[in-house]
């Protein structure tokens, strides 16, 4: 059985993108993009939201991205080694190998999809990851915290809901960037 595991970047105060949308406050650097990287590698499936997919399909669409260095490449190639779960009612089709579309974000179906799974999955969009942890399926919840404020945005955890979380790890990044792994109380 594979755990459910929510990554993502946010800010000090909580966004996964500024009041227009943007996130190219997130400079990551090498330390921390090579983390991303092995985390990948360890994942047999990727669940994604249309937005967050469409930014990251461009892994396997754009040969130029891992022409840049090796770490782009290992990169692109643990993007296109995990299989990939989109859901969207507006998207008309998938542009990458070994993934599936589905029109609704249904919970039996993702139990059933971690029951069967060799590795672990994650979850990787707020407004996916928000229905993820309403219906109880977040193993993990996994931030990485950058060392910028940006004052306002689209929150990088659910909102409306409470969640009681246990600290299981952390690691600062000389970069300033932190990650915090949580486990959800109860699971």
């Amino acid at each position: 059985m594979g755990k459910l595991i929510y990554v993502t970047n946010v800010s000090l105060d909580g966004y996964i993108e500024d009041d227009r949308g943007a996130f190219d406050w997130f400079l990551i650097g090498d330390e921390v993009f090579a983390f991303h990287t092995d985390l990948l590698r360890s994942v047999g499936t990727c669940l994604y939201g249309r937005r967050l997919y469409e930014a990251m399909a461009v892994w396997e669409t754009d040969a130029a991205l891992a022409a840049q260095s090796d770490l782009m490449a290992d990169f692109a190639s643990a993007w296109q080694a995990a299989s990939k779960v989109v859901y969207s009612t507006t998207l008309a089709a998938v542009s990458t190998a070994d993934t599936r579309l589905e029109r609704r974000f249904d919970p039996a179906a993702v139990r059933e999809l971690k029951a069967a799974a060799g590795s672990d999955l994650t979850v990787g969009g707020a407004n996916l990851a928000t229905q993820a942890f309403q219906a109880g399926l977040v193993d993990e919840c996994r931030l990485l915290v950058l060392p910028v404020v940006v004052g306002g945005g689209k929150p990088g955890l659910p909102t409306g809901m409470r969640t009681d979380l246990e600290l299981l790890d952390e690691r600062r990044f000389r970069n300033g960037v932190v990650h915090l792994r949580y486990r959800p109380l109860g699971q």
